[in-house]
């Protein structure tokens, strides 16, 4: 093969190389950037970001059908494996103890869950049919794991901007949640300081909260009952006290692994021609308004319960009940004490940011099971 017969083959790459593909490596640049300088969730962020930039380049051959980006999307996503193995490393992170000495922070759990269904309103009105405005609204959850497994069964099509729009807004808590906490609530509001007189949760208890939990959420919402049932698992690996190294298992190496394929793959869903679209940019901005009404309505439901106990609850603490654990209760906390810094309502706001992680799976098992029916999927 001479040199002009080898040119055109080395260069093949930038002779299918489109303007899209630029737009979308440079979207990949900003997300590392952010990973590594910025440090905004780099487990998340980094990993998308990369899988974004293999994605653009032309005849790479890593999306195509044996792949390995392609193989980690059906063997992780479509059969829901890499998800739920995130939620059993959460679970096995997660300690239930606040939220079982102040069962009312459910009611936060419950009102943090308010911009699921409101997006969905949102996106029916600007034309998206019932399953895709379904699979919109549960970004409103702030959970990648649960955003994901809702999107893959009602609206796969469109897993990739809801997949993004899940993590980056999770990865964003710090910027997006103070100005909206400063602004609907007072100074005095936000150094309500809250007595912590831990309750002696038993160990029996603990131990039989994630098997009861599983069970009941299991009858009344049986679409939830593949996240709930992992969450739980991982939760018992913890507290039985009997399983560390496979506890130990699940918030590392399980988790770790899971989140770096999880990002790969769905950022190699980011090829040009399939994200650079109009509903891309209407998902991402309704994912943000889903964000936003979420805490919105925990703060307001904060100051409703700081009103009715006259003054002693602080209504950060409705910030935190979105599920973003543990991030959402550790910015409250921040937000609180920097207002006073002899203020301490982490606990307080741990019990909120648990019972969100609850709220948001069981919410979106009654899309599942709601929306499921309506269009005959289930």
């Amino acid at each position: 093969m001479n040199l002009n017969e080898l040119l055109p083959e080395l260069l093949k790459g930038f002779a299918n190389f489109s303007l899209g593909n630029g737009v979308m490596i440079c979207a990949a640049l900003i997300l590392i950037y952010l990973a590594i300088f910025k440090e905004i969730e780099p487990v998340l962020l980094l990993p998308i970001g990369f899988g974004c930039l293999l994605a653009n380049i032309p005849l790479a051959g890593m999306t195509a059908a044996e792949g390995m980006a392609k193989v980690l999307y059906d063997a992780g996503i479509q059969t829901e494996l890499f998800p739920l193995l995130i939620f059993i490393g959460v679970g096995a992170m997660i300690d239930f103890s606040p939220l079982l000495a102040q069962p009312r922070m459910l009611l936060l759990g419950a009102a943090g869950q308010f911009g699921i269904f409101g997006t969905l309103i949102l996106a029916l009105l600007l034309g998206f049919p019932l399953n895709q405005a379904a699979s919109i609204g549960v970004i409103g959850a702030i959970d990648g794991p649960t955003s994901i497994f809702v999107a893959t069964k009602l609206a796969p099509e469109l897993l990739a901007p809801i997949a993004v729009a899940a993590y980056s807004y999770m990865s964003l808590i710090p910027i997006i949640q103070p100005p909206l906490m400063k602004l609907l609530t007072t100074p005095k509001e936000r150094a309500i300081q809250m007595e912590y007189a831990p309750k002696a949760i038993s160990k029996k208890t603990l131990i039989f909260f994630p098997v009861v939990l599983t069970l009941v959420v299991g009858l009344l919402v049986p679409e939830a009952t593949p996240l709930i049932s992992m969450l739980m698992l991982g939760n018992l690996l913890k507290v039985s006290g009997v399983t560390e190294r496979l506890s130990s298992a699940a918030q590392n190496e399980i988790i770790n692994v899971a989140t770096l394929f999880l990002g790969l793959a769905i950022g190699a869903t980011m090829n040009a021609v399939n994200f650079l679209n109009w509903d891309t940019g209407k998902i991402l901005i309704l994912g943000l308004f889903a964000f936003g009404l979420d805490t919105i309505a925990g703060l307001l439901f904060g100051k409703l319960m700081s009103v009715l106990s006259g003054g002693k609850i602080n209504p950060l603490i409705g910030a935190a009940g979105i599920s973003a654990f543990p991030m959402a209760g550790r910015l409250a906390a921040k937000v609180a004490n920097d207002e006073d810094p002899n203020n301490f309502i982490l606990m307080h706001a741990m019990g909120a940011n648990t019972a969100g992680q609850l709220g948001s799976v069981i919410a979106g098992g009654i899309l599942l099971s709601v929306i499921g029916k309506i269009l005959g999927m289930g």
